[in-house]
């Protein structure tokens, strides 16, 4: 007698989808685009007040109104490409973010350069979160690693690079544009990404997509307008009463947006930003190492974009170059990061802010020493050695906050991280920017300078002993 073995069917599985190399591109060359646009006004501002008449306060409305708006709205931009599909919000944000870019470019008045520049964060808000979402959820194992190592450089990169850009189209004057080149170089960039991406870009999108959380939505947006508002403008605007009540809300806005997300998570709805995802301890500690990085980058950039234009009397040109070195070094540097990780492990991190702080400190001895003789050959020592220390950092750091977020809450999790980081850039603008200014009048573009630089050292400091917090490895 026999016996009948019956084998259980196996279904097969639907293939996760896969992005390429050159879908890889198409979505980085996407990443780069907000943060270049952050940075690219710092050298073009000067132009800007000249040739639309515009005061302290609205030309800080340029940066700020930009940088608010792309921060309030990324972690939603996230969320929606959860529940609508990846692919659609990013190829829906990056033609926005191309609209808006020639928006800015053929502004006739400061106010309504304003008003694009709001748009154009907001469109930005709604591309960014998916370049990660994407990476998290069509790459795996090494090429994830690498991917996000690469986003990380890309990151890094675009925030030297605008600056260095912006001062190139301004000088430039192509077609007689002036400083609206900043703003129209974005069009064709983005016609040749909607072409790539149309084809290369896979579609993927959370297996139980999740509604929007409107209370936490609008809690979130107040909170980051009650506080980064006020930072932004008070200064110019000569700190009047709106903006004291507007920091004194904040904590306000913060707590009963942190009671209604845990409330959320307990009811067993899902919150705008999870408290269980929080919970991820490379994330978190992640996330809180970024802060004081990014304010001080930020902080630096546009600190040093002034003092070598208005202090040292540089030309956009020379003011843009003189950072070059640190946007080369970054480069090579972020390349080895992958290695020296699965290596090393986390330490990289600890070793890129000691790296970092020596590059800092033979700044402040250049500004120190050759003020106001400063440009390229004072800086290149420094901000070569800042670089790299930068570059063992950054894409790093990306990496690990990523690590343990699984694919079908790539989205939140990406908007989460890049709202820290954004965040913490406007953060860094509108502190070490306003020390910066406040400063001069009192003491000097020279020692304000090196106030603001040793500020941005003591960031440094914390951020390496943060890092010693992180995880040893990283999956």
């Amino acid at each position: 007698m026999s016996e009948t073995v019956t084998t259980p069917v196996v279904r097969p599985t639907a293939a996760a989808p896969a992005l390429g190399g050159l879908g890889l591109f198409t979505v980085l060359l996407a990443a780069a685009l907000p943060l270049v646009d952050f940075f690219i006004v710092n050298v073009a501002l000067p132009t800007i007040g000249a040739d639309l008449h515009a005061g302290e306060a609205v030309l800080e409305l340029v940066v700020a109104g930009y940088g608010v708006a792309y921060a309030v709205l990324l972690v939603l931009g996230g969320r929606l490409g959860d529940l609508f599909g990846r692919r659609r919000l990013f190829l829906g944000g990056m033609a926005a973010f191309g609209l808006t870019s020639l928006a800015c470019g053929l502004a006739p008045g400061a106010w309504s350069l304003v008003a694009a520049r709001i748009a154009q964060g907001a469109s930005a808000a709604a591309m960014l979160p998916q370049v990660l979402a994407t990476i998290q959820a069509a790459t795996s194992g090494g090429r994830r690693a690498r991917a996000m190592s690469l986003y990380g450089a890309t990151a890094g990169l675009s925030m030297v690079a605008g600056q260095i850009l912006g001062g190139v189209l301004v000088a430039a004057d192509i077609a007689g544009t002036g400083w609206r080149a900043v703003f129209l170089v974005n069009v064709p960039v983005v016609l040749a990404g909607l072409a790539l991406a149309v084809r290369l870009v896979p579609e993927t999108r959370s297996q139980h997509p999740e509604p929007v959380d409107g209370p936490g939505t609008v809690l979130l947006a107040v909170s980051l307008l009650t506080l980064l508002a006020p930072l932004t403008e008070g200064r110019a605007a000569g700190w009047p009463l709106w903006t004291w009540l507007s920091l004194a809300a904040f904590p306000v806005a913060a707590a009963a947006f942190w009671i209604v997300e845990r409330r959320a998570d307990a009811a067993g709805r899902t919150p705008l930003v999870p408290p269980s995802l929080l919970g991820l301890v490379s994330l978190r500690r992640g996330l809180v190492l970024m802060l004081p990085f990014s304010i001080g980058f930020s902080g630096f950039m546009f600190v040093i974009a002034l003092a070598l234009q208005q202090g040292a009397r540089l030309g956009p040109v020379p003011a843009g170059l003189a950072l070059a070195p640190m946007a080369v070094t970054f480069l090579f540097v972020s390349l080895a990061g992958p290695r020296l990780i699965a290596r090393y492990g986390t330490r990289v991190v600890t070793a890129g802010a000691g790296i970092q702080a020596v590059g800092v400190l033979l700044i402040v001895l250049a500004a120190w020493r050759d003020w106001p003789h400063l440009g390229f050959g004072s800086l290149l020592p420094g901000a070569a050695v800042a670089g790299a220390g930068q570059a063992l950092q950054l894409p790093n750091v990306f990496r690990i906050v990523m690590s343990e977020v699984p694919p079908a809450r790539a989205g939140v999790g990406s908007g989460v991280m890049v709202t820290t980081q954004q965040s913490a850039l406007a953060l860094g603008v509108a502190t070490l920017g306003t020390l910066f200014l406040t400063l001069v009048p009192r003491v000097g573009m020279r020692d304000a300078l090196v106030t603001a630089l040793l500020v941005q050292l003591a960031g440094v400091v914390l951020t390496g002993l943060l890092s010693l917090r992180l995880p040893r490895t990283v999956g």
